[in-house]
Formats: structure tokens, sequence, C-alpha cells
């Protein structure tokens, strides 16, 4: 009998020291591949997610973002951003397209419906189509996100540093809306994010002072600017372990035709991107009072100049030196 018990102690300690081997080996074949893959982070996601896209068969993605209002009844889209990104250069735009920009035939007969964001109702196609025929840009893939995307990401991850640019203070009782920010660098929750999102002008009818964009130009710069925060401090080493939460969040509020195996070709790459050096643009243009309608009508020609600018960012992944301040609204808003 003891000769049996210590013949399978034996066994167990051999079968333990093959897993151990076992594991050492696909450790040193896993962490050979991340180095080959480039390391870090991004070798990491290479590693993992990778669906077998080399980085030279990757070309420029055009993403249309809608970001649609899940506390209103009609389904208009309350933000449309187009995204884009090389790979190859890592070079990243967003092109914010202000929600009532004209896309009618006549301006003396303009109506609500004349105005982008109502052609979601017809089906996120119908934007998407706009949006090319306003940059002249072919754009295969869009994302629609509820507005409750970033709140629940933002609490997934912890939170998120961001610097709120003024004092935000409004009450709308009849929305159970209440608004209460300081300006200045803070950790914002999913609270926070939402009155931050939300924001268009204080109680007594101040808002963002004209320098930033005033009012939904304001608006939309702080949209752009922390979804930026949001993702660069998503992609972070650290949130490998949420990537369950994260992926959850992000699929539960999202609807779009990328496929998978297309995210998972670009996100390891987008991981080293410098979120501090995409350019972010608002479509050039002006506000105007038609037919008792106030509409943005977008100017095609510094229109068709700002294409060829974000062109040229993208094919050399950096900035220059005369658009280091392209988040300045004024820059492309009369």
């Amino acid at each position: 009998m003891g000769k049996r018990r210590k013949k399978k102690k034996n066994g167990f300690k051999v079968f333990f020291l093959i897993l151990v081997l076992i594991s050492v080996i696909a450790g040193v074949v896993l962490g050979k591949e991340i180095y080959e893959n480039g390391g870090g982070l991004q070798g990491f996601l290479v590693t993992t997610f990778g669906r077998g896209k080399k980085l030279e068969d990757l070309d420029t993605i055009y993403v249309l973002l809608m970001g649609v209002s899940t506390d209103i009844d009609s389904k208009l889209t309350d933000t449309i951003m187009l995204c884009a990104y090389n790979p190859k250069t890592d070079g990243a735009m967003m092109l914010s397209i202000p929600r009532d920009t004209f896309i009618g035939k006549t301006k003396s007969r303009a109506k609500g419906t004349d105005k982008i964001n109502y052609l979601y109702s017809k089906g996120p196609e119908y934007t998407v189509d706009a949006v090319e025929e306003i940059t002249g840009l072919d754009i295969e893939y869009y994302a629609v996100i509820n507005n409750e995307f970033l709140i629940q990401m933002v609490d997934v991850i912890g939170g998120v540093q961001f610097d709120v640019p003024i004092d935000m203070k409004y009450d709308d009782p009849t929305q159970d809306l209440h608004i209460n920010l300081k300006k200045g660098m803070q950790k914002i929750d999913g609270n926070k994010a939402e009155q931050l999102l939300r924001f268009r002008h204080n109680n007594d009818g101040t808002t963002y002072p004209v320098e930033y964009g005033d009012n939904d130009y304001g608006r939309m710069r702080t949209q752009r600017e922390f979804m930026k925060a949001t993702v660069s401090q998503t992609i972070k080493l650290k949130n490998i372990t949420k990537i369950n939460s994260i992926t959850k969040t992000i699929f539960n509020n999202l609807e779009t035709n990328l496929s998978m195996d297309e995210v998972f070709d670009y996100v390891p790459y987008a991981s080293d991107v410098d979120f501090e050096n995409i350019k972010m643009e608002q479509l050039p243009g002006e506000s105007e009072l038609c037919n008792g309608v106030w509409i943005y009508v977008y100017n095609k020609f510094e229109t068709e100049d700002l294409i060829e600018d974000i062109q040229n960012v993208l094919e050399k992944g950096v900035l220059e030196e005369n658009n280091e301040n392209a988040n300045t609204v004024s820059n492309t808003i009369k």
C-alpha cells in the first residue's frame, strides 16, 4: 500500500512539473511574439487581438460617429463627428458636424427636417451619405452610440482626469437636470460626465467664451476634448484587466457596421496614438436664421481647404506648425 501511495505522489509531482514547464514555454513564446509585434501595450494587443492583417495592409479608416439621446422620443443625432485614423503614420483627426447643418436645397424655405440631425430618423446611412457629400470623402463605416456610453465608460475605467473649461451652473427641474461643475482639472465620474456633456449655458444665460466657441460650438469642442481624454485614458495597460467590462459597455451602447475583425485589426496600433497630436476641427460655416429656423450653413470652399489639410495630417501623422492650435474653433468659424 505504501509503495502505491508513493508512486501516486510521484506521479502528481511529474504532472505538476509538466504543467509548470508548459506554462514557462508558453510564456516565453508569448513574450517573444509580443516583442516581435512591437512590445508594450501595442505588442500585447496585436498578439492577443490581431486577426492577421499586417500594418502595411491597413488603410486610413473613416468612421462617422453619431451620438443619439435616449432621454427624448425623437430619433435625432445630438452629436455628429467624423473620425479618421491612419495606422501607418498614427495620424488621427476628429471633425465635428454641427447638428443644425443645412442639407436642404433652398435656404428661404428651410425647415427643421432640412437639418442634418433629422436624417438619422431615416437610417444612419442617410447621415453618412450627407457627410460624404459635404466633405467629398469616402466614409465606409459608422457607429451610433447613445448618450449613456461615455457616462458608463467613465465609471468602468474609474474616472477621467479632465480640465473643465468654465464654471457650469444650470438647473432644469423638468428634465431633472442639475449641472454644477467648477472650472479646472479634476476627476470626472459618470455623474459629472453627464453634466459636462449636456451643458449649453448657465442659469444666467452666460455660456462658453467666444474664443473657445460659444453655445453649441463650445459644447461640441468640449465633447471632442472629453472623448479624446476618455479614449486616451481607456487605452492604458492598467485597464487590460477591465477588458471584459469595457467591451460589454461598448457593445451595449453601440450600433455599427464595423465587424469585430475590422475593429481588432486597428485597435492594437491605435494604442500608440499621441492623443495630444489629434487634429480636432469643426465644419467651417456660420449660423443663419432662415424662414424662422436657425440653420448652420457650411462654407464649401473653406471645407475643401480643411479636408485637404486634414488629409495632409493623416498622411504625415503630425500637425504642422501653423496648425498646432487646431483645437481653436475660431480657426474655422467666422
